[in-house]
């Protein structure tokens, strides 16, 4: 780790994607760091002046992993010195949280904190749901996805409206975003329409392409409806009794039948009544709702609503599996592959293979210490992922100068 720390972590990158801009701003000087140390140890409160302020500390330090807070009214290394009525959060991207673990009642690939490529699309279709809903219904731009090094993926938006955001709105953004809701004991976790009427605009738009996913990844690839706990499931949430029945004994009956016979069975029952009944559009409501329940993503709530929460910094290399946690790019999430993300193991043996390598220069591994070491990710299988990231923070910093361009000034002429 802090091998990986001096020579590979992307410090100069991450500082100007919290500061949106190159000179220092409250932005970075006020925001809290978090460190997880050997033994469980938890450092919390901490704040640096620059990026290598922050790598010298890190290094010291060597975490198992750090997090990242919200920007104080001051500093949080100077909490204790504050009165408590001048420390508050003030500012913090909007973030969001997909675990795999959310999805362990309906996938039948694995379970717990096992992931595979097959369920692994059940996070790819919460990105592209989750990202577009962002984009076109709040107008936000700035949307960093970053893989956790496990089994999920982390939202970060930088937008400055976004980061202006009280816990209040957070909460009701989150609410609106939240379609699936309850605890075990609940069947049904899609209540968002009143009755059988239609599905709210912005739920509606996601429905189309998720019946894809539903016909693919669900009936198909899952297979979630063939074992008899898997339909028994299902029935729970056919409104109509009669339907419920007649399906039960065929399905019990006939226990060989494939998920995607089943849901062709529940489809028949559907057409068996006049389009316009009240019957038919109370099993078509029902049909739309079983597809979000499988299919639209599973939100953390808690660690949306609060801008004091902390998540790990991108980058930071997962205790368990070694990998690091990557940014993603939402356009190419269907082929991401977690297994194929860089381990710490792995970019140590490609930076020891550039330094035992026919004609290679000082620079290659740079000086001992925590000095930048500028060039040593960029000759490793992490420069694509800190290429992201800088793209990301260029497109964030030019929208900071052209706001900065646009404000008017103050005219002190007389």
């Amino acid at each position: 780790m802090l091998a990986f720390y001096k020579r590979l972590y992307p410090f100069k990158s991450i500082f100007n994607w919290l500061n949106h801009e190159h000179v220092p701003t409250k932005l970075f000087t006020n925001r809290e760091f978090a460190f997880t140390l050997q033994g469980d140890v938890y450092l919390r409160y901490n704040s640096f002046e620059r990026a290598d302020e922050l790598k010298k500390q890190v290094c010291a330090l060597n975490p198992t992993r750090f997090e990242i807070g919200p920007v104080y009214s001051a500093r949080p290394r100077d909490k204790k010195t504050v009165r408590p009525a001048n420390f508050t959060a003030q500012l913090r991207e909007l973030v969001f949280d997909i675990d795999m673990t959310d999805y362990d009642a309906i996938r039948t690939c694995c379970a717990g904190a096992d992931i595979c490529r097959r369920c692994w699309a059940f996070i790819a279709a919460a990105v592209r749901v989750l990202d577009h809903a962002i984009r076109d219904n709040f107008g936000y731009k700035h949307l960093l996805w970053v893989y956790s090094g496990r089994r999920g993926i982390h939202l970060w938006i930088s937008d400055r409206e976004a980061m202006e955001l009280t816990d209040e709105q957070r909460r009701a953004l989150v609410g609106w975003l939240m379609v699936i809701q309850g605890g075990k004991e609940m069947h049904k976790k899609v209540n968002v329409r009143q009755g059988s009427r239609t599905l709210p605009p912005s739920i509606k738009s996601a429905l189309d392409p998720l019946a894809t996913v539903f016909g693919d990844l669900i009936l198909e690839d899952q297979n979630c409806f063939e074992s008899e706990e898997g339909w028994k499931a299902l029935i729970q949430l056919i409104p109509d009794k009669a339907v419920a029945e007649s399906l039960a004994a065929k399905w019990g009956t006939e226990p060989m039948r494939s998920s995607e016979d089943k849901w062709d069975d529940l489809k028949k029952e559907v057409r068996k009544f006049d389009k316009g009944t009240a019957k038919r559009n109370a099993l078509q409501a029902a049909v739309e709702d079983i597809i979000l329940q499988y299919t639209y993503p599973r939100l953390d709530a808690e660690v949306s609503k609060h801008r004091n929460h902390l998540l790990k910094a991108p980058f930071c290399v997962h205790p368990k599996t070694g990998r690091v946690c990557v940014p993603v790019d939402p356009a190419a999430i269907d082929s991401f592959r977690p297994e194929r993300v860089p381990t710490v193991s792995l970019l140590l043996r490609e930076l020891d293979e550039i330094a035992v390598a026919p004609g290679a220069g000082e620079d290659a591994g740079g000086e001992e210490g925590t000095g930048e070491h500028h060039s040593d990710w960029e000759r490793t299988s992490l420069k694509p992922y800190v290429a992201l990231l800088d793209r990301h923070v260029a497109a964030l910093m030019q929208e900071v100068r052209q706001a900065k361009r646009a404000a008017p000034t103050y005219d002190a002429s007389w």
